[in-house]
């Protein structure tokens, strides 16, 4: 292998292939990139065997070829290199890389390109095509619902459903749920259903730069695989096997009391309320007072611990309904508030001790549900 490839673009090539790198794998190979010309580009591979990244990045090829370069090593020293043309020659007798960029002269010793696992090849003209801009916005609105726990390997996914031209994104720990739903340009030709690691879907959104404009998703039921593919990267995830709870069972159906407010308000009276009930059990009780002729609606939203303090925020409100006192897990609002786009947002409530729904004011496609906390 004989290439020379800009230092710039090996740098950027290798951030995006880098976290799906594997250091603590008792295989030496999954902690290395692998590196190989095709057709004409350079193209770059990392893999846990749970989730694989490639990215291709433009080169100058005069000897094809591929390696698999020790991840860490290779990143550290190409971000040190100067942003000029990088030659790589490898010598396969000794599978070692040199790699040479102005006075700068290294050697890398590496491990032979057929250690490492291949990588799934698809057929991408059968996947679904989705626009990156709004598949960014829906991981970034339900990926954090997910839960952190392997205690129950289902609810760290999210669960990927189309029909007709409809996409839903549903994630859940049991404690919160988050549904954003969409629509895609073309109809997918049968229904799809699948549990995607949550972790996969929050690296597609990194690696998914704003200039594209479309990605394409196929299932690869037989492998119970998912491959993202877009213009320069591809993506391809493991599945989690199991049956996903049925989160329609979740959804309040109506309420006796609906609040709407300012985004912006109430997540800062949060983040404020956050500050001392992050000292004791995270705990924001919300006493929702509707108005009457003369004055608007209030919600207080108050914070305390034993050994700090306390906060207590009013926030002005369009209230209808009766006035309730409800408590949440402030880091949970916090979340949510964090991923509404629209100026206010309405909380739907019934008892206090029934779940909670927010939705943005002006866009029906998300909504968010929380399970309220004990008031002692």
């Amino acid at each position: 292998m004989n290439v020379s490839v800009l230092q710039k673009n090996l740098a950027h090539g290798l951030s995006i292939v880098s976290r799906a790198v594997s250091p603590r794998s008792t295989l030496p190979v999954l902690a290395n990139i692998l590196i190989a010309t095709d057709e004409g580009r350079l193209r770059l591979s990392a893999t846990n065997l749970e989730m694989g990244i490639t990215c291709w990045i433009g080169a100058r090829i005069e000897e094809d070829g591929a390696t698999t370069v020790p991840a860490r090593t290779f990143t550290d020293l190409v971000n040190t290199l100067s942003e000029q043309q990088v030659d790589l020659s490898l010598d396969t007798s000794t599978q070692t890389l040199r790699v040479e960029c102005g006075p700068s002269s290294t050697n890398v010793k590496c491990i032979d390109a057929e250690e490492f696992p291949p990588m799934p090849v698809a057929d991408i003209s059968e996947g679904i095509s989705l626009n990156v801009a709004d598949f960014k916005d829906m991981i970034q609105q339900v990926v954090f619902a997910a839960s952190a726990d392997e205690a129950r390997p289902i609810l760290t996914g999210v669960l990927v459903q189309v029909e007709g031209d409809t996409i839903t994104l549903s994630a859940t720990d049991g404690f919160r749920l988050s549904v954003r739903k969409a629509t895609i340009s073309s109809p997918a030709p049968r229904p799809i259903r699948a549990v995607i690691p949550a972790r996969a879907l929050s690296e597609l959104a990194r690696i998914a730069s704003d200039g594209e404009e479309t990605l394409t998703m196929l299932l690869l039921e037989e492998r119970s695989q998912v491959v993202f593919r877009l213009k320069d990267a591809e993506l391809v995830s493991q599945l989690i096997e199991g049956n996903y709870p049925d989160v329609t069972q979740i959804i309040p159906r109506s309420y006796q009391t609906r609040t709407v407010l300012s985004t912006k308000a109430f997540l800062k009276a949060c983040k404020q309320a956050e500050i001392f009930a992050r000292e004791g059990s995270l705990i924001a009780r919300l006493n929702i007072v509707p108005g009457g002729e003369m004055k608007p609606g209030t919600v207080e939203i108050s914070g305390q611990s034993e050994e700090i303090g306390s906060s207590r925020n009013l926030v002005e409100a369009s209230i209808e309904g009766s006035p309730i006192l409800i408590a949440f897990n402030v880091r949970y609002l916090r979340d949510v508030l964090e991923v509404i786009k629209t100026p206010n947002v309405a909380l739907e409530t019934t008892a206090d001790n029934a779940p909670g729904v927010l939705r943005p004011i002006g866009d029906e496609q998300f909504l968010h549900v929380i399970m309220p906390m004990h008031l002692g």
